[in-house]
């Protein structure tokens, strides 16, 4: 059997997860150029044995040989779900297989889940109220609700002696380096992006999370991907930043060209930005990072979105990038949509209705049959100095 390196956080604490270094996408969506980890902990009270998450399948045996490590998988008393997605509780299966005695805690709705995708009978789970706390001998567990971070089951797990934040995927970032956060040089990129990808539709109630658990005293923030906080101030002033919608004069510049036209107007664009003193992220979605531009979304007060009309409508990669923008909910304020055409247009028209939900304001639009003309150009400066004044007053 393979002697794995389990760490001990706080005495008697020790993680038990797994690292997925090869790993490189997450719900057929998100791509993930560090790998990510699947993080679950093992607390020893003096009368009870405590297992908070468990990892992904295809990892239940490397989970088994690391508790083993530390005590017998039978001793095992309550398995924690936090949350039910299947990389964090796609184990409890063949956990409870394995130890006839243990107790699934969770909530009202990650019960009806368990059943569900797990197939855990009723009488082996313990149902816990908001702020129910569960004394394991020298250790007290409790368990606070945090709904839709991000799934409506999920909850928080609080261990009160050792001032230890179990929070699943909020404060979590996919990453396999490091084990605390200062072993990880690019930490807040990281946190930025995942919080992008998963949290930022989330805002309002990842806001409500953070005021519920202002009031603990907290050492350690041990999420279920990548590292663990010891110095947990760090991530809680940049989440607070991030949930309460803060922006910068940034705007992100995303597009497609298929022939330079639309190319040559968003360059156009980039420059007036830029001379105006407006910080400028610009993506070429014919090969950009997803992760990357939920990154920039976070924080970015307004957008710019360049498409080429292909049959009356959208570049597909522009309509991708369109309907990220519509789901992910970011809180840009200001928008520009500059489009061109060869034998027929449709391409400004669609995204003007696409994005109409989302409610930014588009402060001009522009669409131009084949290349940009010189007067076409000065349209478009016109547009990004109106957009950057609109951003520097935002």
């Amino acid at each position: 059997m393979t002697e794995y390196n389990v760490p001990e956080i706080t005495k008697d604490v020790f993680y038990v997860g797994a690292k997925d270094w090869d790993r490189r996408l997450f719900d057929a969506l998100i791509p993930l150029p560090q790998g990510t980890t699947y993080n679950a902990y093992l607390v020893k009270g003096n009368d009870k044995t405590v297992l908070i998450d468990t990892v992904n399948p295809g990892f239940e045996k490397e989970l088994e040989d690391k508790i083993n490590q530390v005590t017998e998988l039978e001793e095992i008393d309550y398995i924690v779900m936090n949350h039910a997605e299947p990389d964090h509780a796609g184990s409890i299966p063949y956990l409870m297989e394995k130890n006839s005695k243990a107790s699934l805690i969770t909530t009202e709705k990650g019960a009806k889940m368990a059943q569900t995708n797990y197939h855990v009978p009723m009488d082996r789970i313990k149902i816990v109220k908001d702020g129910e706390e569960l004394n394991v001998g020298g250790k007290t567990l409790r368990f606070i609700y945090a709904p839709w971070l991000h799934w409506p089951e999920t909850m928080f797990t609080y261990l009160i002696e050792d001032k230890i934040l179990f929070p699943c995927d909020f404060f979590g970032q996919h990453t396999a380096f490091g084990f605390y956060e200062d072993d990880v040089e690019e930490l807040i990129p990281f946190a930025k992006r995942y919080f992008g990808e998963i949290m930022m539709p989330l805002r309002p109630m990842a806001s409500k999370a953070i005021e519920k658990i202002k009031d603990l005293e907290i050492d350690f923030i041990a999420p279920s991907h990548g590292p663990i906080y010891r110095n947990p101030e760090k991530i809680l002033d940049a989440y607070r930043k991030w949930t309460s919608g803060e922006t910068a004069e940034k705007v992100i510049v995303a597009y497609v060209s298929m022939w330079n036209s639309t190319r040559m107007m968003i360059k156009t664009m980039v420059e007036t930005l830029s001379k105006e003193g407006i910080n400028v992220c610009l993506y070429d979605l014919t090969n950009s990072d997803v992760g990357d531009i939920a990154k920039d979304l976070v924080d970015s007060r307004g957008i710019v979105l360049g498409t080429p009309t292909v049959l009356g409508n959208m570049h597909p990669l522009a309509l991708y990038a369109a309907y990220l923008v519509k789901i992910l909910r970011p809180p840009l304020k200001f928008g520009a949509l500059v489009s061109s055409y060869g034998w027929g247009g449709g391409a400004l028209r669609q995204a003007s209705e696409l994005l109409k939900p989302t409610k930014i304001e588009v402060v001009g639009t522009l669409e131009v049959n084949g290349p940009p003309t010189h007067a076409d150009s000065e349209k478009i400066a016109e547009i990004g100095r109106q957009l950057s004044m609109k951003v520097k007053g935002g």
